[in-house]
């Protein structure tokens, strides 16, 4: 992990930070998105998954041509083929820039930032700004909560080997979509808590439900990037239990005005972008 600690040693993650409100596009920090697979001995080509990570932005705003200031919602769409990930505390920063900052139209606002979001990730990033009436209602995942079951759990890093498929039923194919609300792992530079909802969609033989849990609360004290965990995840499940296809989409809790909700699929599909109940 020698490439990460290095990549963000000069990152604002963690640091004294003092906060600009004048426009500036060199605030943002890109991060190598391979790295993490590269310190496995794993090429990201060769990974068998696509996907998207979806930032959704509460604290948007700037000024128009009187001084008097706009706010927006924003959502941008980072591939997940990308050659960077941008770091999440520089995003924000990027983000506070524009507080200050007169622009004549939105269009100009929006064109600017697809720009310097692009150039960032290495990839073409979608951005929509949204008005802030009767935008964000609060749905919930499809599929069936695992959060009850009962279960003794011991670990709380990464345990693969909890993933095993239901005794009995190997020889069956479903099609079954399996949810939680008990991930949780942490900033791998702060050390503080990244909370998230988790649902996974896939056809294979069952996999058993308790073993899922308690691989799902092996993340806690787990330190990684968003992106990361769910990227780890998809390919634990992939590996360990086979599923002819699988889909793995994590929502985080929002931290500094922003969340990240990475997806990750075996089947070209663009997710919605939803809204759960602690977003």
């Amino acid at each position: 992990m020698k490439e990460i600690e290095e990549s963000l040693h000069h990152a604002p993650l963690g640091a004294d930070t003092q906060y600009v409100n004048q426009y500036d596009s060199g605030l943002l920090y890109p991060i190598q998105r391979n790295l993490n697979w590269q310190a496995r001995g794993v090429e990201q080509k060769t990974l068998p998954f696509s996907g998207v990570d979806i930032w959704n932005a509460y604290e948007v705003s700037w000024l128009n041509q009187k001084g008097k200031p706009v706010v927006r919602l924003a959502e941008f769409r980072i591939p997940a083929d990308s050659t960077h990930i941008i770091e999440s505390k520089s995003f924000k920063l990027y983000l506070n820039s524009f507080n200050l900052t007169a622009f004549a139209a939105e269009a100009d606002v929006l064109q600017r930032m697809q720009a310097d979001l692009s150039e960032a990730a290495g990839a073409e990033v979608d951005v929509k700004l949204l008005a802030l009436d009767g935008a964000g209602q609060v749905s919930q995942f499809r599929g069936e909560c695992i959060d009850e079951l009962d279960v003794d759990i011991t670990d709380y890093e990464p345990n693969a080997d909890c993933l095993v498929l239901r005794e009995g039923d190997t020889d069956d194919v479903v099609t079954e979509s399996l949810y939680s609300h008990l991930l949780k792992s942490n900033c791998p530079v702060t050390g503080q808590p990244d909370w998230a909802s988790i649902v996974i969609e896939y056809t294979g033989a069952p996999i058993c439900r308790e073993g899922f849990l308690k691989y799902l609360v092996s993340y806690r004290e787990h330190g990684d990037f968003h992106e990361q965990c769910v990227e780890s995840i998809f390919m634990d499940i992939w590996q360990q239990c086979q599923p002819q296809n699988l889909t793995v989409y994590a929502r985080y809790l929002r931290r500094g005005g922003l969340d990240i909700n990475p997806y990750r699929s075996s089947q070209a599909v663009t997710p919605e972008n939803l809204r759960l109940s602690r977003q």
